[in-house]
């Protein structure tokens, strides 16, 4: 007995097809029709592949992560919290004496681009400055939290959630000179700074060992170090520090002191802007303590691993576990 129900569909790409008497018993014309559009359609998705159409979710990619930089104005929302004292994601000291200061979600935060810059923010009762000093992970682009003292200078804090402008401030006063802060674990085969009080966001941070020789370039981290795995030498050095609007400032007689942050009488810009030495503070951080730059509980919590350096003999390469680095939990 023969079994009508399966039908046999050949389709040659290359020649035409043959001329086939359509069975008496089950006409299949329907199935004809649904074979060459299924046809036709992968056809067509070949052609567009083959074309360099774009897919559709092309589109949605999201823009590459930045600060707020130049006289743009941007539209978003705000809220508050508290660092508790603390000098978030940018691994600031502390947190500034105003207590006015900003968390950008992770996009406007840039891997720590933003840190340093300041913004300022309009609400419904006026407008405020802040310092960009933390990460707030959970945070759209154009969502700001402010510290509480912010948000109140803008809004009632009742309200919780206020829709507010922001631009970035080019060239703001600066809070003093630069000041540098050598990492804990730094040593002459592992180079870690961070840099203070330069006004706008950074662009780069050179290094070399003594007045002369050749620059080598830091790399930016996500916690606002700027590091040379293979180290700079034993110091002192000489550190040049561009920011995004072009303005370069070069501070020689940066010692290896790490934990100590070492004030300049350079300025980022302005009057001042020339080479001279850094002096030690007088509140150096002594070097076996760790910096404040844990975010408050609301925040991903950061952990550092300190990084060991040698106490005796010059190794010629980077010692073991001299790879710190900070890790978002």
């Amino acid at each position: 007995m023969t079994d009508e129900s399966a039908v046999d569909i050949t389709i040659d790409l290359d020649h035409a097809p043959e001329e086939r008497p359509a069975s008496s018993s089950r006409p299949v014309p329907w199935l004809v029709a649904t074979g060459v559009t299924v046809l036709a359609a992968a056809l067509g998705l070949t052609l567009t592949l083959r074309s360099g159409s774009a897919p559709a979710c092309a589109a949605a990619r999201p823009l590459a992560a930045a600060p707020p930089t130049g006289n743009a104005t941007h539209s978003g929302k705000a809220t508050f919290y508290d660092s508790k004292g603390a000098g978030g994601n940018c691994s600031n000291p502390a947190a500034p004496a105003n207590r006015l200061y900003v968390a950008l979600g992770p996009s406007e935060y840039s891997a720590a681009a933003a840190c340093g810059g300041f913004l300022d923010v309009t609400g419904p009762k006026g407008t405020v400055r802040v310092l960009i000093m933390d990460q707030c992970p959970e945070c759209a682009p154009g969502h700001l939290d402010l510290s509480r003292e912010a948000f109140a200078r803008i809004a009632d804090p009742v309200q919780g959630l206020v829709p507010v402008t922001y631009r970035a401030v080019v060239n703001p006063p600066l809070p003093g000179p630069l000041t540098f802060r050598m990492k804990e674990g730094a040593s002459q085969w592992w180079f870690a700074v961070r840099v203070g009080n330069h006004g706008n966001p950074l662009r780069s941070v050179e290094v070399r060992q003594g007045d002369s020789g050749v620059w080598q370039s830091a790399a930016r981290q996500d916690y606002n170090y700027w590091l040379i795995d293979s180290g700079a030498g034993p110091g002192p050095f000489s550190i040049r520090v561009s920011d995004v609007y072009g303005n370069r400032a070069t501070v020689g007689g940066v010692r290896l002191a790490p934990g100590q942050v070492q004030n300049s009488v350079v300025r980022m810009y302005g009057r001042g802007a020339v080479a001279a030495t850094p002096r030690a503070s007088t509140s150096a951080r002594p070097p076996g303590s760790r910096p404040a730059v844990t975010p408050t509980p609301a925040r991903r919590p950061v952990e550092v691993a300190k990084a060991s350096a040698p106490t005796t003999g010059a190794p010629t390469t980077q010692p073991a576990g001299a790879n710190a680095r900070w890790c978002a939990g």
